[in-house]
Formats: C-alpha cells, sequence, structure tokens
C-alpha cells in the first residue's frame, strides 16, 4: 500500500478550476478525508483558519461580519459547518467583491442539506465533494472504469486460463480512509471505532441537537449490516424500539455527515422513482466491516456476510470516480416486481448503463438477467453494461454491449 504522503487526488483539478471562477469554493466530506491537507495543497500560500480552535468559533459566532471583514484577502476556513452564521456575512463580502477564491470552506457535514447556506450563496459558491480515497487512488492507477464503460471501450481480454483477482478482499475491508491504511489490520480496527465515537460525541452536535447519541450509534451499526439492502424505515424502528420519525431523522444526521446515502431506485418514469424503495450503503466499506465485525481473513467468495460489503464498496467506487469524470451523472439501483436486480444503474442525461455485482470468480449467462431486463426497460437508451465479478478475464456477454470483467480493473 502507498503511503498517506503520495496518494494523488484526482479530484485536485477539478478544485482547482472551481477557484479559478468562483469567489466561494466549499471543499466538503467526511472527516480524515485529506480535505484539510487538498486545500493546502491547492492554495499553499493561502492564510488558514481552522474552526476546530473553540475561541475562533466563539468569535466568529458573536461578531460574524466583523470577523469575515477582518480576513485575508483569500483565505481557507476549515470545518466552517461549525459557524453557520458566517454563510450572510460572507454572501454579503462577496457581493462586493467576486474576485474567484477568495473563500475556500471545507466541511464534514453536507451544507448542500442546510437550505439558509444554499440560499445564502446561490450563484456564489460551488461545491466539490471529496470523497474517502477511491481504491484507484490507493493503488496509484490511472485506467478508469467509469470513463471505459461511458465511452464504450471495454472490449475482450483473455490473460490465459481463468484465475481469482488479487487482493479484492483487502480493498474492501480496508476503506477509504487514509489514516488506518498506515496501520495494521487491528490498529485500523481500532482507529475506526475511535473515528465514529468522536464523531458521535462532537460532530453531530455541529448540525443538531439530540438527547443522547446512542441510538443513533446503534442505528448506524445495524445500518453496517444491512449495507445494500432496501432500506425498510419500519424494521429499523422495530429493532431499535424508536419511532419512525426518529429514525428518519437519525438517517438525515448519518446522510449529513456522510456516513451513509441512499441510492434511489431507477424507473423511467422519473415521477414514480419518487415512491420506490431506496437501498441504504454505508459510504466506507473499511468502517462498515468494521461494524458488522468482519475481517479480511474471514473472506470467502462462498460466504453471504460479504455480499452487502462488496456491493457497497463497488457503488462507492464509481462514485468516486464519477467526481472526476463527470459529476452530473445519477446514481440509482433497479429492481422490479420479478425481483429481478441490478445493483447500480449510472445514467447521463437519457442514456442508461448498468452495473452487476458478483462475488464469484466465474459466471453464466443467469448472471446477466438484470442487464438484460434493464435493457429491455431502458430501450435504445441503454448504452452498456457491466458484470463485475471475480475473474481474470475481460469476456463478451449474451447482451449486447454488455462484458464480465474482472473486479480489479476498478483500480489497475
Amino acid at each position: 500500500m502507498a503511503e498517506q504522503s503520495v496518494y494523488v487526488r484526482h479530484m485536485m483539478p477539478v478544485l482547482q478550476a472551481a477557484l479559478a471562477d468562483t469567489p466561494v469554493v466549499c471543499l466538503l466530506g467526511p472527516r480524515q478525508v485529506g480535505k484539510t491537507t487538498l486545500a493546502q495543497q491547492v492554495a499553499p500560500s493561502t492564510p488558514y483558519i481552522s474552526f476546530d480552535d473553540p475561541n475562533l468559533v466563539t468569535v466568529a459566532q458573536q461578531d460574524p461580519v466583523g470577523f469575515v471583514a477582518g480576513l485575508p484577502a483569500s483565505v481557507v476556513l476549515d470545518e466552517v459547518q461549525r459557524v453557520p452564521g458566517l454563510f450572510t456575512a460572507i454572501k454579503a463580502s462577496v457581493d462586493k467583491d467576486r474576485t474567484p477564491g477568495r473563500f475556500l470552506l471545507t466541511g464534514s457535514a453536507n451544507l448542500l442539506l442546510l437550505p439558509k447556506v444554499q440560499e445564502s450563496l446561490a450563484g456564489r459558491m460551488e461545491i466539490v465533494l471529496l470523497q474517502p480515497l477511491s481504491e484507484m487512488e490507493k493503488q496509484g492507477g490511472h485506467y478508469c472504469l467509469l470513463q471505459a464503460l461511458l465511452d464504450g471501450s471495454i472490449k475482450t481480454e483473455i490473460s490465459g486460463e481463468q484465475t481469482v483477482v488479487p487482493g479484492l478482499a483487502e480493498a474492501v475491508c480496508s476503506g477509504g480512509y487514509p489514516e488506518p491504511l498506515r496501520r495494521n489490520p487491528a490498529r485500523a480496527r481500532q482507529w475506526y471505532r475511535q473515528y465514529l465515537n468522536a464523531i458521535m460525541q462532537r460532530d453531530v452536535n455541529d448540525i443538531t441537537a439530540i438527547k443522547s447519541t446512542d441510538d443513533l450509534a446503534k442505528l448506524m451499526a445495524l445500518l453496517a449490516y444491512r449495507t445494500a439492502n432496501l432500506l425498510n424505515v419500519s424494521g429499523l424502528s422495530n429493532e431499535l424500539d424508536i419511532n419512525r420519525e426518529t429514525v428518519e431523522k437519525y438517517l438525515g444526521i448519518l446522510e449529513r455527515l456522510f456516513l451513509v446515502r441512499r441510492l434511489p431506485a431507477w424507473h423511467r418514469n422519473d415521477a414514480k422513482r419518487l415512491i420506490k424503495t431506496p437501498k441504504i450503503h454505508v459510504v466506507d466499506s473499511g468502517l462498515a466491516a468494521v461494524l458488522h465485525r468482519l475481517a479480511m481473513e474471514d473472506w470467502s467468495f462462498q460466504s453471504t456476510e460479504f455480499g452487502g460489503l462488496l456491493e457497497s464498496f463497488v457503488v462507492q467506487q464509481f462514485i468516486c470516480q464519477a467526481g472526476w469524470v463527470d459529476s452530473d451523472l445519477k446514481f440509482s439501483h433497479y429492481r422490479d416486481k420479478d425481483q429481478v436486480e441490478v445493483d447500480l444503474v449510472i445514467e447521463r442525461g437519457r442514456e442508461v448503463w448498468a452495473v452487476e455485482v458478483k462475488r464469484a470468480s466465474s459466471f453464466n449467462e443467469n448472471d446477466g438477467a438484470g442487464l438484460a431486463r434493464l435493457a429491455l426497460q431502458a430501450g435504445e437508451q441503454f448504452k452498456g453494461g457491466i458484470l463485475l465479478y471475480s475473474g481474470s478475464n475481460c469476456l463478451p456477454m449474451k447482451q449486447a454491449n454488455c462484458f464480465a470483467v474482472p473486479m480489479d480493473r476498478l483500480w489497475s
């Protein structure tokens, strides 16, 4: 595994482009994914102020207008979600001087879900989302599977006798946070436990007021066991013995902290997507593995326990790659009344692609049933699909423009 200091973040050019023409750029993402490091790499000579300092938080809260007026011409403000009152003051300052790159903000909570922020800085701020490290970034790879899928450049490649791709268990269980990648597996698991505890004890209070985070932590653990499943709020409510409204509120908190994501259902009728059941995914597979008490040595292609974890891992890899390939791509899942499924549906405008995930190192044509069904539903808008599996050869499938692709093409 590469050392933390040499990871190349493919979102760097995206951030640089935003700073070149936008007065306020906000770099959002989970805590500890490298936002501060990237901000300082992109703007090394720009003064840096962190709201991890409680004294600065107090000063900024008491007089946001005066605080902003006293800032340098350009500045990096770290963990800005701690002082939401600053956004109105930043808006007033930007309205007087719209010089690009004046404010580079970072935040560990999704400010897109705060209506007041959107209203204050509409047309003045660009959001750049920084995900945990993709496996492509961890391994230093240059082949981008998402780009190849969109370009239609995937082709048959037979390297020899079918073998199992190496490194898959390590990729899934190690996750994408830089810090635990420097540690042995036992120490990495300890880091993840303390990381989640720190978020519950501190970051939750930045975005909401709840009496106790115990139930929130229990929900997070339960979602690790349910990752890649259809979201059943009533079932979660019954298992946790808390009301449905509270579960919905807690899900919203976990989403705002970038710990989980809801993957909506695909339907040809856009209106019907709103009433179909989403899937729930834990964003980082390393965190999910720790909460699920699964380790690399437990990996088995016959085990059903890793199925959801692997699917969530794959979904995350494509969403990471979309950050620098095309941020306008839409992601969803497909499931019909016959229980035929596609794990990930990718859309660009009206064009549709499909991704199915299989743990095994072999496949048969039945494994492409979901791809075929989605192709039938999408008609001419269907542009191709892949079945990601653990074999080593890239092989064509019966469905037109569909291939069985080795899992390690996500990073090598």
